[in-house]
C-alpha cells in the first residue's frame, strides 16, 4: 500500500518545481487574507505551497511529514489520517485569517504545510504521549513537546515581524490534539498499543 504521507510529498515536490518554473503561480495560490473569502480555495491551495525562495522551508516541512507522518499513519486510517492533514491545515489558516481580521497581524500572504504537520504532531501527542523526538536537541516526550509548541506559537501568534505563521501553527497543532483526543476516545484502531511500544524518533 503506498504511503498517504509520500504523495503529498510528492504533491508538494510537483508544485514547489512550477512555482520556481512559473512566475506568479505562487501567487495564484498562497493564502492573501485580502482574498480569502472571494477564493476561499486558498485555504487548501496553500497547505501545498512553500517559500520559492529557498529550499529551507520545504525541507523542514518535508522532512517533518515523512518522519511523523508515516509514524501516524501506523496508528489511524487512511481517511482519519487525511481528515487531520486537511482539516489542520484549513484551520491554521483560519487562524491565521482571524489574528489579521483581529488586527493583530497586517495582511501578509502565507504557505506551507506546516499548519497540517503540526496537526500531525497533535495528534501524535495524544496518540502516542511517550514517544521521544529531540526538540533542539534535547530529548522530550510528545506529551510535554506539545505543551511547548502551544505556548512558543501562540506568543509567536502576536509577533507580526516574525515572518512565520505561528497562528497557522497553533490551529492546527490545537485541532491535531483535539481529533486525536476523540479519535482516541472512540477507540480507534482497538488493539494497537498491544501491537506497539512507544518508541524513540
Amino acid at each position: 500500500m503506498n504511503s498517504i504521507s509520500l504523495i503529498l510529498l510528492g504533491i508538494i515536490g510537483v508544485l514547489f518545481i512550477l512555482q520556481l518554473a512559473i512566475p506568479g503561480f505562487t501567487q495564484l495560490l498562497w493564502f492573501n487574507p485580502l482574498q480569502a473569502l472571494n477564493q476561499p480555495w486558498l485555504f487548501i491551495t496553500s497547505i501545498f505551497l512553500h517559500d520559492p525562495r529557498g529550499f529551507t522551508h520545504i525541507f523542514f516541512n518535508a522532512y517533518a511529514l515523512f518522519v511523523f507522518g508515516t509514524v501516524l499513519e501506523r496508528i489511524i486510517n487512511p481517511r482519519q489520517y487525511l481528515t487531520l492533514f486537511f482539516s489542520a491545515g484549513i484551520i491554521g489558516s483560519l487562524l491565521y485569517y482571524l489574528t489579521y481580521l483581529l488586527g493583530i497581524i497586517p495582511p501578509i500572504p502565507a504557505l506551507g504545510a506546516s499548519g497540517a504537520i503540526y496537526g500531525i504532531l497533535g495528534a501524535l501527542a495524544v496518540l502516542l504521549p511517550d514517544m521521544t523526538i529531540f526538540v533542539w536537541f534535547f530529548p522530550m516526550k510528545m506529551r510535554y513537546a506539545a505543551i511547548l509548541w502551544v505556548i512558543i506559537e501562540f506568543a509567536g501568534t502576536f509577533d507580526a515581524g516574525s515572518g512565520i505563521g505561528s497562528a497557522a501553527h497553533l490551529g492546527g497543532l490545537l485541532f491535531g490534539l483535539a481529533y486525536a483526543y476523540y479519535l482516541k476516545k472512540k477507540g480507534v484502531d482497538e488493539g494497537f498499543y498491544t501491537r506497539y511500544e512507544p518508541a524513540s524518533y
